[in-house]
C-alpha cells in the first residue's frame, strides 16, 4: 500500500466529495490492493457474524430476549476460528500504519500532527453515533422503553466501539511499536508473546480478570507487529508463511485441546476460558494463523483485487467502512426497534431452529439495507476536509484518545442504561466533548469552501 500521489488525485473542482470511480482512478500503481481487500471482506464478515450471532427474539410472554447463539449451538463455535477475523484488521493496520508513520517522519510530521490526523480519520465517523445515543437513550426512558430493553439494545449497538478503542490505542502506540520492529524483528513478536501469555498465567491461573485486560494491547499489539513483518518482506515466501500459520494452528490446538481455553474464539460463557472477554493469547494464535493463510494466498488475491469491478467494490466498501462497522449494529436495534412497535414481527422465532435459520437470508437482507441506508446518510464523514492547522503539541491528541477509549470502553461493557434502567445520558458526550475541545474536531467556523473537495480516506496516508 502506497500513498496517493498528487497527480494522482481528483481535481478540487470536479465534486463536493471524491466519487468511487475517482478513488479508483486515484490508485497508484503500487498499491498492495490485497491490503484493502482483506479489510473490506472482514468487515462484510464483522457484520453477518454480527447479525447471526446476536439471537435477538421475543418469547411466549412478548418479552425481548437475546438468546446468543454460540450459547445455543455448539457446533458453531470451531467456525469463529474464521469468522473472528478482528486479527486482520490488526494485522492490515499495521501493515498501514508503518506506511503512515514512515511517510509522516519522511515529511518532517511531528507526533502530535499524526496522531490528530490519525483520530480525525478514526473518531470523526463516531460522532454522530454517539450523538444519535445521546438523544435516543433518554428520549426512550422518558417514553416508556423499558429500562432492560434500552439496555439490551444499547449494548447491543454498541458493541464496536470495544474493538475501536483498542485500535486507537495500538495505533497511537505505533512510532514506538515499529521501532522496536525495526530494532529487534521477529523478537519483538516472540516477546509480546511471551508477555501476552505471561498475563493470561497470571489472570487464569489467579482468577484475576483484570490482570487479562492488559492483554488488549498485547494480544492486539503483537498482531499488529505482524502486520510490520508483512509490510517489510520479513515474510518473504509461501514456506515461511505457511510455516508461521502452522505455528498458530498447533499453538491454538495445543491451548484448546489441553489448556483451559474454549474452542469459541468469540466470547461465549461456560465453556471453558473466554478467549475475547479479556482478549486472551489464543487470539494471538489465531492472529498468527490468519495472518499466515492470509499472506499465502496473497498472489491469488492480488489478482482477484486487480479485476476492475472487484477493485471498485473493494473501494466502495473501504471508503465507508467506519461507517459500516460502527453502525451495523445500531441499524439491528432499528429494525428490532421498528419491528417490536409493530407487534414482533419477523422476531417471534427461536433461535436455532429450522424456521429461524431458513430466514436468516431475508434477516440479512433487511439489516444491510438499513444498514446501506445510514452509510449513505453518514459516509460522507469518512472523508474529512484537509486540516490546514499547525500541529498540536502531542498531549492534546493523547489526551482526546485517552478520554474517547474511556468512554468507549465503558459504554461497550455496560451500554448506556445500568441494570435497574437508569440512563447515563452523560457517557455518549465523553467522546464527543474530547474531539472538540481538544481539537480533533475542526469547528465549522474555520472550514474553508471546497476543502472537502480533496480526497481523504483510506487512500490518504
Amino acid at each position: 500500500m502506497s500513498v496517493s500521489t498528487p497527480s494522482s488525485r481528483p481535481s478540487a473542482s470536479s465534486s463536493a466529495s471524491p466519487s468511487v470511480a475517482d478513488l479508483v482512478a486515484a490508485t497508484p500503481a503500487d498499491r498492495n490492493r490485497v491490503v484493502d481487500l482483506l479489510r473490506g471482506a472482514a468487515i462484510l464478515v464483522v457484520c453477518l457474524g454480527h447479525w447471526l450471532m446476536a439471537g435477538v427474539h421475543v418469547d411466549g410472554a412478548g418479552e425481548l430476549r437475546r438468546t446468543g447463539l454460540l450459547g445455543i449451538a455448539t457446533w458453531t463455535h470451531p467456525l469463529t476460528w474464521v469468522l473472528q477475523v478482528m486479527p486482520v484488521f490488526f494485522l492490515v493496520g499495521g501493515y498501514a500504519n508503518a506506511i503512515s508513520w514512515r511517510g509522516a517522519r519522511a515529511r518532517g510530521t511531528t507526533y502530535g500532527g499524526w496522531l490528530r490526523a490519525r483520530l480525525r480519520r478514526l473518531t470523526i465517523p463516531l460522532l454522530p453515533l454517539m450523538l444519535f445515543w445521546a438523544a435516543v437513550a433518554p428520549l426512550a426512558s422518558a417514553l416508556g422503553v423499558d429500562g432492560g430493553t434500552l439496555r439490551i439494545a444499547s449494548m447491543a449497538s454498541l458493541v464496536p466501539t470495544w474493538f475501536l478503542a483498542v485500535y486507537l490505542l495500538v495505533v497511537a502506540l505505533t512510532p514506538l511499536t515499529l521501532a522496536l520492529w525495526e530494532r529487534c524483528g521477529w523478537w519483538s513478536v516472540l516477546g509480546g508473546a511471551a508477555v501476552a501469555g505471561l498475563v493470561d498465567l497470571v489472570s487464569v491461573g489467579g482468577d484475576l480478570l483484570a490482570v487479562g485486560f492488559c492483554n488488549y494491547l498485547f494480544v492486539w499489539g503483537t498482531v499488529h507487529q505482524l502486520g510490520y513483518a508483512w509490510r517489510d518482506g520479513a515474510l518473504p515466501g509461501a514456506a515461511h508463511r505457511l510455516g508461521l500459520a502452522a505455528v498458530g494452528l498447533v499453538g491454538l490446538l495445543l491451548l484448546v485441546g489441553v489448556g483451559p481455553y474454549g474452542v469459541s474464539m468469540v466470547g461465549v460463557g461456560g465453556h471453558g476460558v473466554d478467549n475475547s472477554y479479556p482478549a486472551r493469547v489464543t487470539l494471538l494464535f489465531l492472529g498468527l494463523l490468519q495472518a499466515g493463510v492470509v499472506t499465502a494466498l496473497e498472489p491469488a488475491l492480488a489478482r482477484f483485487a486487480a479485476r476492475p469491478r472487484v477493485w471498485a467494490a473493494t473501494v466502495l466498501v473501504n471508503a465507508r467502512i467506519m461507517t459500516v462497522y460502527l453502525w451495523h449494529l445500531t441499524a439491528l436495534g432499528i429494525v428490532v426497534g421498528l419491528s417490536l412497535a409493530l407487534g414482533g414481527v419477523g422476531l417471534h422465532l427461536q433461535p436455532g431452529t429450522g424456521t429461524w435459520w431458513a430466514t436468516r437470508p431475508l434477516w440479512f437482507a433487511v439489516l444491510a439495507a438499513t444498514t446501506a441506508l445510514l452509510v449513505t446518510l453518514l459516509g460522507r464523514l469518512e472523508q474529512p476536509a484537509p486540516d490546514p492547522r499547525p500541529a498540536p503539541p502531542a498531549v492534546l491528541p493523547v489526551a482526546a484518545l485517552l478520554a474517547t477509549c474511556a468512554g468507549l470502553a465503558v459504554m461497550a461493557d455496560l451500554g448506556i442504561a445500568d441494570a435497574d434502567g437508569t440512563v447515563n445520558a452523560w457517557l455518549p458526550w465523553v467522546p464527543l466533548v474530547a474531539a472538540v475541545a481538544l481539537g480533533t474536531v475542526r469547528l465549522p467556523a474555520v472550514r474553508r469552501r471546497g476543502d472537502r473537495s480533496a480526497p481523504g480516506g483510506y487512500l490518504a496516508p
